[in-house]
């Protein structure tokens, strides 16, 4: 074999994330208002740039079906909008493709200091706000995170996130139990049932309905809640006004107990929420409308209250290259012509993507709009990002910090990606409490003399189209409050002997 220079041709294929792709990634998943800001940033930056008054309007350079297009896209009904595919002005920003990226103590309190804090959760005393660290988690982060892995079924920690994010700076729930419910389309027991996973969750006291009820929870939490401790908690405005010996005759104690009493209540927190931080009680602001239609349909817009429009100020930029003399500054004026007609398109594109997200979110939670969150159904974000030709990564980024407002209230987008239960036949998931309801169904059936094992209710209910492995249908079983086929099998044993 000969050896020597030569020139040889090969063709390869490589992902490059350009600045501007990045940026229009980074976009997606910013919320309407951190857009606001981010557009005032570049109004600063770009003189060729200016807020429009009117209708949105594209720069001159992108072809004039986009604001067509996203005049339709805003006024279609679902099943348009799902099957819109991305047109062909949308490639150069491709954000699917770019998805593939890495991305992804008050105890020595005095009783008056206790007379002011008795006043409840409306009352003014409390942490300063240099005491609340400013980038600490919300309240609402706080209890979001625990909610998960804290909830039986996607119903109960649907309905305990809606209530998290009706709480008050102090913790307290200020909205009564039957308007929760009303607005969700649900029963006030499973609301009850929501709040009472809420006030489960840490910090003890959170949830409350008033002082009283914060104390009592932190009360049980300590095991200290006994008859005594319940008639003190119950006549809390006697301690506030100072009545201590009648208050003490009142729970039957003397002095040595009464005292005991008193320290361990002020080692109580009256306002559990202050010790987070306070983006949770900023008031919610939706990036995207749901509104029925006459037809049964139902229409998705952006909101456009929150998003300022911006336009490529044409004429001002003919007037300053006229103005250029040397080629550094016609150089310059060109670069900032291109960043204005770039960033006006990557704000159609993302506005066109979150709509297509949010359309297909709603098709499928129809049930949920119509009837209330009895119907949740589970749904993944694969399932959202394969119905739309989508990467599931981004599908994540729009959901991500957005908040959609329908006739039930303003909901995170991602409270509507709930678990579920595999199907044998492919088609979907089940919901939790169907898999409860035939576990329970089947144990409640079972021969005392042939108990069911886990492993067989594993085989019988996969009979019944669920495919469950044994841990999830143990998890189930007990979260009913059925014991194992060892517990179920000495009860039933001596029940027949009774």
């Amino acid at each position: 074999m000969a050896l020597g220079p030569r020139l040889d041709l090969r063709q390869s294929q490589s992902l490059v994330m350009t600045p501007q792709l990045q940026q229009a990634i980074k976009l997606l998943a910013l919320s309407n208002l951190e857009i606001e800001t981010f557009i005032g940033e570049a109004l600063d930056g770009n003189p060729l740039l200016e807020l429009g008054d009117g209708a949105p309007a594209a720069p001159d350079t992108v072809p004039d079906e986009i604001d067509a297009r996203r005049t339709t896209l805003e006024s279609s009904p679902v099943d348009q909008l799902v099957a819109e595919g991305r047109a062909a002005d949308d490639r150069p920003l491709d954000i699917d493709a770019a998805a593939l990226d890495t991305e992804r103590d008050t105890g020595d309190g005095e009783r008056g200091d206790w007379g002011a804090e008795l006043r409840g959760p409306a009352g003014e005393d409390g942490p300063g706000i240099d005491e609340r660290g400013g980038g600490e988690p919300s309240l609402a982060e706080h209890l979001d995170s625990q909610i998960g892995p804290a909830a039986r079924d996607p119903v109960q920690a649907f309905i305990a996130r809606h209530i998290a994010g009706q709480l008050d700076e102090a913790g307290y729930l200020p909205v009564p139990l039957r308007e929760i419910a009303a607005e969700l389309g649900v029963s006030e027991d499973l609301t009850e049932d929501g709040l009472a996973l809420i006030q489960s969750l840490d910090p003890t006291g959170v949830g409350a309905r008033g002082l009283a009820e914060c104390l009592i929870l932190q009360a049980k939490e300590a095991d200290r809640y006994d008859p005594c401790m319940a008639r003190l908690l119950d006549n809390l405005d006697l301690l506030a006004r100072g009545e201590l010996p009648r208050l003490k005759r009142m729970c039957g104690v003397d002095d040595e107990d009464f005292a005991e009493m008193l320290a361990e209540l002020r080692g109580y927190d009256p306002k559990p929420g202050l010790r987070f931080g306070s983006g949770g009680g900023e008031p919610v602001t939706p990036d995207i409308l749901v509104t029925p239609r006459k037809d049964g349909g139902w229409d998705v817009s952006i909101n456009q209250a929150t998003l300022p429009r911006l336009i490529v100020n044409r004429s001002y930029y003919v007037e300053m290259r006229h103005a250029c003399d040397d080629k550094a500054a016609r150089g310059w004026l060109s670069d900032k012509l291109a960043d204005a007609n770039w960033l006006v398109k990557a704000l159609d594109q993302r506005q066109k993507t979150i709509l297509k997200v949010a359309s297909e979110l709603v098709k499928q939670q129809d049930g949920f709009f119509r009837h209330g969150v009895s119907q949740l159904r589970p749904l993944t974000l694969r399932q959202v990002a394969e119905a739309i030709a989508m990467h599931e990564s981004t599908v994540s980024r729009v959901t991500s910090n957005k908040y959609l407002h329908c006739e039930r209230g303003t909901f995170e987008l991602k409270y509507f990606f709930t678990s579920g239960v595999g199907s044998t036949d492919g088609e979907g998931g089940a919901s939790a409490e169907a898999v409860k309801a035939a576990i329970k169904q089947l144990i409640d059936n079972e021969d005392p003399k042939a108990i069911l094992s886990d492993d067989t209710l594993v085989d019988l209910l996969k009979a019944r189209g669920f495919e469950l492995a044994r841990r999830t249908v143990a998890k189930y079983r007990e979260a009913i409050g059925l014991g194992s086929s060892v517990q179920r099998r000495r009860q039933k044993a001596l029940a027949g002997v009774r």
